[in-house]
């Protein structure tokens, strides 16, 4: 019988281990599977009943006008969300158009007050944002405004095209986030027009709306009369822009803060 070096036999053995460690190696965990009703499971579970708002849920409105409801969103200190009480997909619901809609972005716009407390200081108007994302740039299948602030460079862009942006849609003249944005003025100290119908009938149609971003801000005229910017993106497979108009925000709020950098948040 032949007999093995000492050194040979060493390192068939550890051949033969290393093999038995790589098939024994630990397979990393398969993704867990998108959740798109997650919102609308809090919504039944924190907002509706006996003993409610309760959780994250912090205001419901069950009056026929708005049948809204208020979350305090896990991402960022300082965002909220601002959602339907009843079952609306998203920006591309019919629902959204009729004449008696509510004005979802109207409300919304009411509740900046909430970003503004947790800042613990003033929140400017022209920093302050509301961002609906498309079908294709959101996770969540229920309709939900995000309210938080705007980014600091795009703050400082939209200063440097102010004086070319009027009350007809036209694109931006730079990109937004690597992005194409039309943009429109409205003037009014609160929405007394609905921004996503705006959409619908100047830009958009019915049936495209699914491909359309919304982002509204607070801003001033050179008079200082207040007013509001309208930013609308649409799906672009080419550019890798799938319409999420939640980019031009900052849920760190560092134009407000001074953090460090901006904070993305999940769609």
């Amino acid at each position: 019988m032949r007999v093995f070096s000492s050194r040979r036999s060493l390192a068939w053995l550890a051949c033969l281990m290393l093999a038995a460690c790589a098939s024994r190696a630990p397979v990393a965990p398969a993704k867990p599977p998108p959740k798109p009703d997650a919102l609308w499971g809090l919504i039944q579970r924190d907002c509706v009943g006996p003993g409610t708002p309760r959780g994250d849920c912090l205001a419901v409105d069950a009056s026929p006008a708005r049948r809204d409801v208020v979350f305090k969103d896990a991402h960022g200190q300082y965002q909220f969300l601002l959602m339907p009480l009843d079952k609306v997909s998203g920006i591309e619901s019919p629902a959204l158009l009729h004449a008696d809609a509510p004005n979802y972005f109207a409300t919304a716009w009411g509740e900046r007050w909430r970003t503004e407390r947790a800042l613990g200081q003033p929140l400017p108007r022209e920093v302050a944002s509301l961002a609906l994302n498309s079908p294709h740039g959101r996770s969540q299948h229920q309709l939900h405004i995000h309210i938080d602030c705007l980014r600091a460079d795009v703050l400082a862009q939209l200063a440097r095209m102010a004086a070319g942006i009027g009350t007809r849609w036209a694109p931006l003249p730079e990109l937004l986030r690597g992005h194409v944005y039309q943009a429109r003025r409205v003037s009014g100290e609160g929405l007394g027009v609905d921004p996503i119908q705006l959409l619908a009938r100047e830009l958009a149609d019915a049936q495209d709306m699914a491909h359309w971003s919304l982002v509204v801000s607070g801003t001033r005229g050179h008079d200082g009369q207040p007013g509001f910017l309208l930013l609308a993106t649409r799906l672009d497979a080419a550019t890798g822009n799938d319409a999420s108009g939640e980019e031009l925000q900052d849920h760190a709020c560092a134009a407000v803060t001074g953090a460090d950098g901006p904070l993305d948040g999940v769609r």
